[in-house]
C-alpha cells in the first residue's frame, strides 16, 4: 500500500511483520477481516528469519531465533501451514574433565545409554534416578499447562488446580529454582545442565528472589506439552515464509518498507501513521495489533514507557568445513553437536559468571551452548556444501547483559567471542579456527551478535529476546482476558512482550486475533 494511495480503512492494522504479527494476520484474514500488515524492514519475519550471512556461501542460517518448542500444533493446523520440525535424537552433551581425564555427559540415544552415561560420570545410579523423577514432574506440568497458552488466561488458582501437584507448584512457581535443583541433584555438572533452561536470555541467579529464572525455566520445559526443542526444517525462515504465504492467501495485505510512527485512537477507531521512502501515509482501522515491544507500543501511542528491558546473551553463527574432534574420544562429534553442547555451564560456573557480570565484568569463563542445525536438517546447506561435509554451528552465550557492551560494543564483542571460543577449544582435540569455512572474500564464516547489535538490527529493547521479563502464564492485575490488552480498548499487543509471549510460539498473535474476534 504505497503512501500515494492515501488513507485506507481496514478492520485491523498490524504493526510489525514478525512471526506473531503474521499469525494474527492469517487468523483475522481467514475470518474474513480486512488486514494490513506494516513492516519497517524490506522483509517479514522479524527475529525468525533465515539468511545467508556469509558472502558467496550457500548456507541459509536461522540467524537469530533457531529452535522451536512453544509453537502449538493447533496454529500450524488452523492456518494450514506447510511447515514441520524435526526432533533431535540427542538432547545434550556436556564435556567435563574428571580426574585429569576428558569425559562428559551425553543425554539421549535411548534410556539405557543415558543411564550408563550418568553412571560413568557420577559413579552411581542416584543422579539418573533424580533426573527421571525431576523431568517426569516437569513433563506432567507441561501436559497440563501448555494447552492453556491458547485459551483465555486462567487465574493463578485455576492454573494451580490444573497442575494438580503441590510439590511441582512449589518447585516451579513459588520458590527459586535453585532450591529444587539442589534438593534433587548432587553433581555440579548435572545441576548446571538443569539450570541452563532457567537462564536462556534471562540474567538471573539460581536463587534470584524475583523468580525471573523460574518463569524462564517454565517456558523452556512446557513446549508442545513435552518440553522438546525441535529443529525447524528449512530454517526458521521456513516458518515465517509459510505464515506470510498463509496471510496473503487469506487476503491480508503485507506492506514492507512501511514504518509505523504513531497510533492515534479514541478506543473505537484508530489511525496509524506510517513512513515510507516516498513519504508518510495513514491507515485507519477498527483494531491495531502491535507486534513490537511494550516500549515501542508506548512510543507509538504516547503512553508512559515501561521499565527498560535488558538482554543478556551472545548469539554466534558459524559455518564449518567439518565438525571438530573432541578430547572425549568416547563421543562422536556428530552426536555431541546434534543436541545442545553445554560449555562452561557447571552449576558453580554459572553462579560465578553471573556474579562477575553483575559486578560489571565479562565472565572469565563465559557459559554458552551450541548445536548443529545441519546434522538434523541438511536442507539449509547448498548441495555442494552438503556433499563436502560442511556443517553449521549456532552458539548462544549466557550472562552477558547489555550494560557490559555500553562502552565499546565492537571491542567487547571481540573480547567476549575470543573468551567464549577458548572455553569451547578447551574441550576440542583441534582448534575450532582450523575447522571454520571461509567466505568468498577469504574471511572466516563466523558472526557474533551482542544485545546491542540485536537492539540495532531488530528493535529488541536492550537486546532482550523476550522484549521484557517473561510473565507467569496466568492472569494478574490488568492483564485482561487474553493477556494482550492495553489501556486502549482497540489497541492490542501481539508481540513477545504480551502475557505468555517469548520464544517462537505464535501464541500472542493467536491470542490477539482471538481477542479481536471476540472468542
Amino acid at each position: 500500500m504505497p503512501a500515494h494511495e492515501g488513507t485506507r480503512t481496514y478492520d485491523a492494522v498490524i504493526v510489525g511483520g514478525g512471526h506473531n504479527g503474521l499469525v494474527a494476520a492469517a487468523y483475522l484474514a481467514r475470518a474474513g477481516r480486512s488486514v494490513l500488515v506494516l513492516e519497517r524492514l524490506d522483509h517479514t519475519g522479524g527475529a525468525a528469519v533465515s539468511t545467508r550471512p556469509f558472502a558467496g556461501v550457500d548456507a541459509r542460517l536461522s540467524r537469530y531465533s533457531y529452535l522451536v518448542s512453544l509453537l502449538p500444533d493447533k496454529i500450524v493446523r488452523d492456518l494450514g501451514l506447510d511447515f514441520r520440525v524435526q526432533g533431535r535424537t540427542i538432547s545434550s552433551y556436556t564435556p567435563a574433565e574428571r580426574g585429569g581425564r576428558a569425559t562428559g555427559l551425553l543425554v539421549g540415544g535411548g534410556e539405557e545409554r543415558t543411564r550408563e552415561a550418568f553412571a560413568a560420570l557420577t559413579g552411581g545410579e542416584r543422579e539418573y534416578a533424580a533426573w527421571q523423577r525431576f523431568y517426569g514432574m516437569t513433563g506432567q506440568v507441561a501436559e497440563r499447562v501448555f494447552p492453556t497458552l491458547t485459551e483465555p488466561l486462567p487465574s493463578r488458582d485455576e492454573l494451580r488446580r490444573r497442575v494438580d501437584d503441590e510439590t511441582a507448584w512449589r518447585a516451579l512457581f513459588e520458590e527459586p529454582i535453585g532450591v529444587t535443583i539442589e534438593e534433587n541433584f548432587s553433581d555440579d555438572l548435572v545441576r548446571g545442565v538443569v539450570l541452563t533452561d532457567a537462564l536462556i536470555g534471562t540474567f538471573a541467579d539460581a536463587h534470584d528472589a524475583s523468580l525471573a529464572q523460574n518463569r524462564c525455566f517454565l517456558y523452556h520445559v512446557i513446549g508442545g506439552g513435552t518440553g522438546a526443542w525441535d529443529v525447524p526444517v528449512g530454517g526458521m525462515g521456513a516458518l515465517t515464509d509459510a505464515l506470510a504465504g498463509a496471510a496473503r492467501a487469506a487476503g491480508a495485505v503485507i506492506a514492507t518498507g512501511h514504518e509505523a510512527v504513531r497510533i492515534d485512537t479514541d478506543g473505537q477507531t484508530a489511525e496509524v501513521i506510517y513512513r515510507t521512502a516516498d513519504g508518510e501515509g495513514t491507515a485507519v482501522a477498527r483494531h491495531v495489533l502491535v507486534n513490537a515491544s511494550p516500549r515501542e507500543l508506548a512510543a507509538l501511542t504516547g503512553d508512559t514507557a515501561p521499565e527498560p528491558a535488558e538482554g543478556a546473551q551472545l548469539k554466534v553463527n558459524m559455518l564449518l568445513k567439518r565438525l571438530p574432534r573432541l578430547r572425549d574420544s568416547a563421543v562422536d562429534p556428530r552426536e555431541a553437536f546434534a543436541g545442545t553442547f553445554h560449555i562452561a555451564e557447571g552449576y558453580g560456573q554459572l553462579a560465578t559468571a553471573h556474579a562477575q557480570a553483575a559486578a560489571g565484568e565479562l565472565p572469565a569463563a563465559p557459559p554458552s551452548e551450541i548445536y548443529c542445525h545441519s546434522l538434523t536438517d541438511p536442507s539449509i546447506l547448498g548441495p555442494d556444501l552438503a556433499a563436502r561435509g560442511y556443517q553449521t554451528l549456532t552458539l548462544f552465550g549466557l550472562h552477558t547483559p547489555a550494560r557490559l557492551f555500553a562502552g565499546d560494543n565492537d571491542a567487547v564483542r571481540d573480547e567476549l567471542l575470543k573468551a567464549t571460543l577458548a572455553q569451547l577449544d578447551a574441550h576440542l582435540a583441534e582448534p575450532l579456527a582450523d575447522c571454520l569455512a571461509t567466505d568468498a572474500e577469504g574471511r572466516p564464516c563466523i558472526e557474533a551478535k551482542t544485545p546491542l547489535d540485536l537492539e540495532r538490527d531488530l528493535g529488541l529493547p536492550g537486546g532482550n529476546i523476550f522484549h521484557r521479563a517473561l510473565s507467569w502464564p496466568y492472569a494478574q492485575e490488568d492483564t485482561g482476558r487474553w493477556g494482550v490488552e492495553t489501556r486502549h480498548a482497540n489497541v492490542l499487543l501481539c508481540g513477545a512482550g504480551a502475557v505468555r509471549g517469548g520464544g517462537v510460539s505464535g501464541v500472542p498473535g493467536h491470542n490477539a486475533a482471538m481477542a479481536v474476534l471476540g472468542e
